[in-house]
């Protein structure tokens, strides 16, 4: 099984330990004068990831909010750490109205081409806040078709960590995209473990990042549902990212400095090798 980076394929057991899900680069008119556009500041917290230990970054930025790919295949290519981006569509409110005019009519075609043609390893869409919009079906619809054509994986933010079952009704039951295909993100911000049961019970990958973010429940409760997910046998489908989206968030050395070492301690290290890099080599994998 081979994962795609921005410097091409690899086998998916070398992606090593994983940030399942961060950002060296984003920019969005919701967050005015805090955007992560700094290739300085990249690469020095690429350098202190893998000076922890870290090899691969999962980079979800979609289409149109400040990739920088052509920035992203050097600091791979400086730093050694392994950098796989995405292609995707984010919330309505992330964009213009008139580049959703221009991208929506030819969604699955953008996504299927930097797939195939360009430096995605993988798609990220989004959901609505406790259900889906008509522009989160369209997008879901769109990176189904693209996933189904060409295996790759779809990331899917959960608005404030809600409608992760909606988007899986949808995604797997209704359009076919294997579950252990899909990875469900921000499930620390509803901290509910009957949801998160019924997910991992799908089949699904399940994403808990965004560490300390002083309004939601995230920090104090996560490690009580990754308990719970591990005792209940569900080890296997749990990742972890430090979803950088602004520059005062505790940046993505944050990940393996500090909490890697909490689920070593609470959780043990089999379940540590496992989320850190056995799972994200299995979901990453074409």
């Amino acid at each position: 099984m081979r994962a795609r980076t921005v410097l091409g394929d690899v086998d998916a057991a070398d992606l090593g330990v994983c940030d399942a899900h961060d950002h060296l680069f984003f920019r969005t008119p919701r967050l005015p004068g805090q955007e992560l556009d700094d290739p300085a500041r990249a690469a020095a917290h690429l350098r202190t990831f893998a000076g922890l230990g870290g090899r691969t970054i999962a980079q979800w930025t979609p289409y149109g909010l400040g990739r920088r790919e052509k920035d992203l295949a050097e600091l791979s290519a400086a730093t050694g750490v392994h950098i796989i981006a995405a292609t995707g569509l984010h919330q309505a409110v992330h964009y213009d109205p008139d580049v959703l005019a221009r991208v929506r009519p030819r969604l699955a075609e953008l996504f299927h081409r930097e797939l195939t043609d360009g430096p995605a390893g993988m798609i990220k869409v989004a959901g609505g806040f406790h259900g889906l919009d008509e522009h989160a079906r369209h997008t879901l619809t769109a990176a189904a078709e693209a996933s189904n054509a060409t295996g790759a994986p779809i990331g899917v933010h959960l608005e404030e960590g809600t409608a992760a079952l909606d988007v899986l009704d949808l995604l797997c039951a209704a359009l076919d995209v294997p579950p252990d295909r899909v990875m469900l993100s921000h499930l620390n911000r509803s901290p509910d473990p009957w949801v998160h049961r019924r997910a991992a019970e799908s089949g699904a990958y399940l994403c808990f990042d965004g560490p300390s973010r002083s309004h939601q429940a995230t920090d104090w409760r996560l490690f009580d549902v990754l308990a719970a997910l591990v005792e209940a046998g569900h080890t296997g489908r749990i990742l972890m990212g430090g979803d950088t989206t602004t520059p005062d968030t505790p940046g993505i050395p944050h990940l393996l400095r500090v909490l890697r070492p909490r689920v070593e301690a609470q959780l043990g290290k089999d379940a540590a090798t496992a989320i850190f890099k056995t799972n994200p080599a299995q979901a990453f994998a074409w």
